[in-house]
This record gives structure tokens, sequence and C-alpha cells, in this order.
């Protein structure tokens, strides 16, 4: 499975939704993800890929999308 297909399922997880988010849709903006399930898309991220997300990279921008999701875990492993 690609690390954008194992984002997609913890995203699927967290939201609760069946039908999976474009690579490069706005997860917030369209109701994928909100404020309060950052924190538990962070762990999952922790945990999933063996990596130490910093506080101050906790921001919904960088998180926006699958792709920018991928993007950030490529540039930090």
């Amino acid at each position: 499975m690609s690390k954008s297909e194992q984002i997609t399922v913890i995203i699927q997880q967290l939201s609760g939704k069946e039908a999976a988010p474009a690579p490069d849709e706005a997860l917030f903006e369209s109701g994928y993800l909100d404020s309060f399930a950052l924190p538990d898309l962070i762990g999952e991220l922790e945990q999933k890929f063996s990596i130490k997300i910093p506080d101050s990279d906790l921001s919904p921008r960088k998180f926006e999308s699958v792709d920018r999701i991928v993007e950030y875990l490529d540039s930090h492993q």
C-alpha cells in the first residue's frame, strides 16, 4: 500500500466517511477533518510512519490534503 493510500485510510477512519478524498482535496474545507481531529491525525501519522511531528508544525495548512501530508512526511523522514 502506498503512503498516499495509507494516509487516505487514516483520514477515512478519523472522518467516518466511506468515500475517499481526492489527493488534492482540502480536507478541512470538505469536512473530512476539523481542528479537533488534527491531533488524532498527527498521532496516527506518527505511529504509522515512525516519526515525531513537533508542536510547531501543528498547523492545518501543513496537513490540508493527502498530497500535502505526503510531501510533509517525505521531507521529514
